[in-house]
């Protein structure tokens, strides 16, 4: 039976990602400091630990096979908030996750983000992202460390953060929804965004675990269509008959994401979806 460690394993995707792992017969072990994450996500027979990344050391009597590194501070407007600590957690926190790993001969999977794609300075978090990617880099290149990046764009879906400070545009929205407030629209709306359901991240994850092909970057996880905020907001308001107000522009706020590269796809038959609109008229709000 293969071990495997989640960080952030309490959080969205961790949390999919245990649910799936738990399917396949993976015994799982998640390190989360709850700062995000929920204990009423916590799933049966799956051991916890609550804990920070940065104290991963501490875990050293079970010999895993994989680590999925997802803990992380993962939002650009918080980071502005608390740039200390996203440096904190995804610099420092990284750094001691691969060494970690580096020691036990542990495969890691990191959840890098499509803000390597623009200037690392916008924003603490893409700053820290970018240098947790080097950090992975470092130890791939100059210590042998068995380490691959997965690049996330905008992940959606069950478990999301439906919070008006923590979570992505569609949990805000749901937020907003479920309090009876107009949905805020960023600036002009027209920014256009890579919509990657979590179920697509989680295929991807576990494909790099299992996959000994490496890449010399990073696998791009996203489903290779975008959509604008006002397309979105469309959405929405077909379901749930809404009405937005439009709010200043943010900073950190990119014009455009959209995957960058079919690796993933033409070298692991990996098969994302657009499962956007269905997701959205699959809320119960």
């Amino acid at each position: 039976m293969k071990k495997v460690l989640v960080t952030g394993g309490a959080g969205f995707i961790g949390t999919n990602l245990i649910k799936r792992l738990k399917k396949e017969g993976f015994k799982i072990t998640s390190i989360d400091n709850y700062t995000t994450g929920l204990k009423e996500n916590e799933i049966n027979s799956v051991q916890y630990i609550n804990s920070d990344i940065e104290e991963i050391n501490q875990i050293d009597n079970i010999n895993f096979d994989y680590c999925f590194h997802l803990a992380a501070q993962s939002r650009v407007q918080p980071s502005f908030d608390n740039p200390e600590e996203a440096i904190r957690t995804n610099v420092i926190g990284t750094q001691k996750v691969i060494e970690w790993a580096m020691k036990k001969n542990i495969k890691v999977i990191y959840a890098g983000s499509s803000s390597k794609h623009y200037d690392p300075s916008d924003s603490p978090y893409a700053s820290s992202k970018y240098m947790g990617e080097q950090i992975c880099k470092l130890y791939r290149k100059s210590f042998n460390v068995n380490v691959e990046i997965a690049r996330f764009y905008n992940v959606y879906g069950p478990y999301e953060s439906v919070h008006e400070k923590f979570g992505n545009v569609i949990g805000i929205w749901q937020s907003q929804i479920k309090k009876q407030k107009p949905l805020t629209i960023v600036g002009d709306g027209n920014q256009k965004r890579d919509f990657t359901h979590v179920k697509d991240i989680v295929d991807a994850l576990i494909l790099l675990a299992k996959n000994n092909e490496s890449h010399p970057d990073a696998w791009e996880i996203g489903s290779g269509i975008n959509y604008s905020v006002n397309d979105v907001f469309k959405m929405f308001k077909a379901k749930f008959n809404v009405s937005s107000i439009n709010i200043d522009d943010q900073p950190g706020n990119y014009r455009e994401t959209l995957r960058v590269n079919d690796d993933l796809i033409t070298k692991l038959n990996w098969q994302p979806k657009d499962r956007l609109k269905d997701h959205i008229n699959s809320l119960n709000l």
